[in-house]
């Protein structure tokens, strides 16, 4: 890799605003907001809407969609042609 062209990565703490959570991870993203962790050093902070800790997909509350109602419901609205084959 050539020096120089890198950005620097460092802890960052990032909170999960929907969860009320904070991760403290590498990551080369800048903010001028700064927290004090449980260790007692102070981190940048970054504000996230949603995480691991309030994703529906890994807390479990994914919705399942019903996708043959929606198939009928574009049928009922654009209609299927209609295609006989006379041989």
């Amino acid at each position: 890799m050539r020096p120089g062209i890198h950005p620097v990565s460092r802890p960052v703490v990032f909170r999960d605003r929907a969860a009320g959570t904070a991760f403290l991870v590498p990551s080369t993203r800048q903010s001028a907001r700064t927290v004090e962790w449980e260790d007692g050093a102070t981190y940048p902070l970054v504000d996230v809407e949603i995480s691991s800790a309030s994703h529906p997909f890994y807390t479990g509350t994914e919705r399942v969609l019903d996708t043959a109602g929606r198939v009928e419901r574009f049928e009922r609205r654009y209609g299927r042609k209609a295609t006989t084959e006379e041989t």
